[in-house]
């Protein structure tokens, strides 16, 4: 029964998304094909076949962190602080997709990197989340001596503290993206949410416009944001899976 209901739960997730995503697709193809015709007739010096080798190269730089900018590349994804923030997104599964080494020994360092920094990760996010809860019932506790409560000062800081994570986490976080990246508020709150549930697709990943400048500290707050911000929504999803059992 239970797989039935998980089986038929994403074959509903699949439905819907279809009907929502699947005429923007086409609406997209559509318009990149007519780009391209287009460019070919207005430039009949340019050969379909070399105008695509371009294409698939300033593809594969892209991924590689390198963008154009006028007569000259910029570059910066590969810096301390861009692989620091690399190095987080390889340990917490999240996994964007934007970036990945393009070497042998970066991709074999990268699985050692992994291998053992997974499970340093999960111990690390345990240990946070453990201090939140103990944090939270220490409190209940303090309130039930001074007000004499008992159910009352349980519900009364499990909800602050949910309301908080709210909070730190997923509602003011957009603020700062939509300062920082120029995302609307919807789109910082659509990334919050997929960076800390580790989902990750990769769609929008800070610091990676090459039009805007970003300060020092920006991506190792980040960091420090999402670390935090996986153990307390961590703690939220196992009150849903109780919920579900």
């Amino acid at each position: 029964a239970l797989l039935v209901a998980y089986v038929g739960y994403v074959g509903l997730g699949a439905g819907v998304l279809q009907a929502l995503e699947r005429p923007a697709e086409v609406r997209a193809a559509q318009h990149l094909l007519q780009q391209h015709w287009e460019l070919l007739a207005n430039h009949t010096c340019l050969r379909g076949a070399a105008l695509q080798r371009l294409v698939e190269g300033i593809v594969q730089a892209y991924k590689s962190g390198i963008t154009l900018q006028g007569n000259t590349t910029s570059l910066g994804r590969w810096d301390f602080s861009g692989s620091f923030f690399f190095s987080i997104s390889a340990v917490t599964t999240i996994g964007y997709g934007n970036l990945s080494p393009s070497t042998v020994a970066g991709r074999i360092f990268c699985i050692l990197f992994a291998l053992f920094g997974i499970p340093l990760n999960l111990v690390l996010l345990n240990e946070i989340g453990q201090l939140m809860l103990l944090g939270v019932q220490h409190c209940a506790r303090r309130l039930e001596e001074v007000f004499h409560w008992q159910k009352k000062a349980s519900l009364l800081i499990k909800t602050c503290a949910l309301v908080t994570g709210l909070l730190l986490f997923l509602l003011l976080p957009p603020l700062l993206f939509s300062d920082k990246e120029g995302w609307s508020y919807e789109e910082g709150f659509y990334y919050s949410f997929i960076t800390l549930s580790t989902i990750g697709f990769g769609d929008y990943v800070i610091g990676m416009n090459p039009d805007r400048t970003y300060p020092g500290w920006y991506k190792n707050v980040i960091s420090l944001w999402i670390l935090f911000g996986m153990a307390w929504l961590a703690l939220v999803i196992k009150l849903c899976i109780n919920f579900l059992e």
